[in-house]
């Protein structure tokens, strides 16, 4: 019995030495255990600060991003503010180009309105002028004529002879074709001539005295005049058939 005992005891005690010398190292092993626990706590603190860290730059990006955008935003908009400005700097002045062009026209349009009326007028009165004046011209031509006459007749009653009479006349006849010729007017020669109806008025036809006159001017009743190569006053003439 007793040795039983004492091999219970020495178990006993054995067993108790084992766990006083397991406890050292459980206890060390539990330090570790809450050593990694702490580095594990440690580092979860450490990785959500960094995420912590890195969700304030990209919040910090983020803003930089919109102010960025602000600013192009703002930077867009201040361009298009000085296009427009720009735009209607060109209008207005587009359109008083457009309102000086049109003063200008009308302008014009009333100092050549305005000639035109000088010009008409100054023509007119011009005309009037001439005609008054080239009227003048052919009475003061005239006049020497009348003069010529108003000498024959005088010295028709006093004259004895009748040759000197017809000189005279002649002298008269001569002087006032001259006058005329230097008018532009000068005598058509019908005698003996075709009949043309652009030159001629036939008063009277008559049997032709010889078959080379059928059609022809026999005789002239009243001389036709030209004025500058046109025809002043037809000749009246008695044609042969």
């Amino acid at each position: 019995m007793k040795s039983e005992e004492k091999k219970n005891n020495k178990n006993a005690h054995t067993t108790q030495q084992e766990e006083n010398q397991k406890e050292p190292e459980k206890n060390q092993q539990e330090q570790q255990e809450q050593q990694m626990q702490q580095q594990e706590e440690a580092g979860e603190k450490e990785a959500g600060k960094e995420e912590e860290t890195e969700e304030q730059q990209d919040a910090a990006g983020k803003g930089e991003e919109a102010e960025g955008q602000q600013d192009v935003a703002s930077e867009d908009s201040d361009k298009k503010k000085t296009k427009e400005k720009k735009k209607d700097k060109k209008e207005k002045k587009q359109e008083k180009s457009d309102k000086e062009k049109l003063a200008e026209l009308q302008d014009r349009y009333l100092r050549l309105q305005a000639e035109y009326d000088n010009y008409r007028k100054r023509t007119l009165r011009e005309k009037m002028e001439l005609t008054r004046t080239a009227g003048e011209d052919i009475l003061k031509g005239l006049l020497p004529v009348m003069d010529d006459f108003e000498r024959a007749l005088q010295s028709i009653d006093e004259a004895d002879d009748a040759e000197a009479l017809k000189d005279g006349v002649h002298l008269i006849f001569g002087k006032f074709q001259e006058f005329l010729r230097q008018q532009g007017v000068k005598t058509m020669d019908s005698q003996d001539q075709d009949f043309d109806t652009d030159k001629h008025e036939a008063i009277s036809k008559i049997p032709a005295p010889s078959e080379e006159m059928k059609g022809k001017v026999v005789d002239v009743v009243q001389t036709g005049y030209y004025l500058n190569d046109k025809v002043l006053r037809f000749a009246k003439v008695v044609v042969g058939e």
